[in-house]
């Protein structure tokens, strides 16, 4: 057999070959791998084509028609499967992408409001239904509006730099970051002038604490009033329906003694155990009781710190902590998880 029936016969079996390989393909990757592995530069056809050098030069057009004509049909048939497999690929593209126009349509998700302003709200609401107006101060405040006109002494614990973010890292300093809602107090009768005087001061307060039940920064809410004759039997009726109101239930509450600088008397506030109902649990300890809050009837001498005559005026004072309240209603273990931003929980709380 001449050399150049030996050329045609291996262009014709090549071309079988391919064509019966492109038309088992099964996805554009494989049909791509047999375009390279027969009109690649490496492939078969090239393979041929290095044989023509070895042929006679009036032969060598013959089988360049013979290898043209090969080339041309393998093109041709890549291109179809090609064709072929990508109206597939698109087909199965546009049926996963199809949609269902008589489905509703998604609503974007909405933000809701934090636990702790959700309960900051509710809070003062509260006290807003009972004619207290609301007042509120500067966070970063001086030594005699946070301490001074509040009856706390210079050498008190709470002055301490372990308990006080001094702005200038100095005891001495003057500047610092308000340690309780307190000094709103103090403000607001100072610009009010003579009582009467009955007002709720929500706000950010700061600490040095950290740990499941104190933050560094939290919210607090002090309540006061100032009138003729205001005694202990008026804050309790205060606090009978703030806390029954709040907890929406008819709540049992009991004073204890104890010491604040800025009220004389003070008490401990208890409530019966929102979560056991009194009977005793974990949380209360198994005393069926649960403090929330320090009051008291404003000492005489913050009283004259502001210009008011304790002689003719008295009040009663109270401050809570927001995120405790929060967490008693709500059941929530851990005060960090208000700051974490867990978005699971925002919306678990949250509305």
């Amino acid at each position: 057999m001449s050399e150049i029936e030996s050329m045609k016969q291996q262009l014709a079996g090549l071309e079988a070959e391919a064509l019966a390989a492109i038309a088992e393909a099964k996805d554009l990757a494989g049909l791509e791998a047999l375009r390279v592995r027969y009109l690649g530069k490496k492939g078969g056809l090239t393979e041929v084509l290095k044989g023509v050098g070895k042929l006679p030069v009036d032969q060598r057009p013959l089988i360049g028609q013979v290898v043209n004509a090969t080339k041309h049909t393998l093109g041709e048939a890549f291109e179809n499967a090609i064709a072929h497999l990508q109206a597939d690929v698109d087909a199965a593209r546009i049926e996963a992408e199809r949609v269902d126009v008589s489905l509703p349509g998604r609503s974007p998700a909405q933000g809701s409001r934090h636990p702790v302003q959700m309960g900051l709200d509710e809070l003062t609401a509260i006290f807003v239904q009972m004619g207290f107006s609301v007042a509120e101060g500067p966070e970063i405040e001086d030594e005699f509006h946070n301490f001074d006109a509040l009856n706390i002494p210079p050498e008190h614990p709470a002055r301490a730099m372990h308990d006080t973010f001094f702005i200038q890292g100095d005891h001495d300093a003057t500047r610092l970051l308000r340690t309780h809602t307190s000094p709103v107090q103090i403000r607001a009768m100072l610009t009010a002038g003579e009582p009467p005087l009955a007002v709720v001061a929500p706000g950010r307060v700061y600490r040095c604490d950290h740990d499941m039940t104190h933050s560094p920064m939290f919210h607090q809410l002090e309540v006061f009033k100032v009138d003729r004759d205001v005694s202990m039997a008026h804050l309790k009726g205060v606090l009978k329906h703030f806390l029954s109101t709040y907890f929406g239930r008819d709540l049992p509450i009991r004073l204890r003694p104890s010491y604040f600088p800025f009220t004389e008397p003070s008490a401990e506030v208890d409530i019966g155990c929102v979560l056991c109902s009194g009977r005793g649990c974990r949380v209360c300890k198994q005393t069926g009781w649960i403090e929330v809050l320090g009051s008291g009837m404003i000492h005489p001498n913050v009283l004259k710190a502001v210009d008011v005559d304790p002689d003719g005026w008295s009040g009663f004072a109270f401050g809570l902590g927001v995120e405790r309240m929060v967490m008693l209603k709500y059941g929530i273990p851990d005060l960090r998880l208000f700051f974490e931003n867990d978005v699971r929980f925002l919306r678990r709380i949250g509305r």
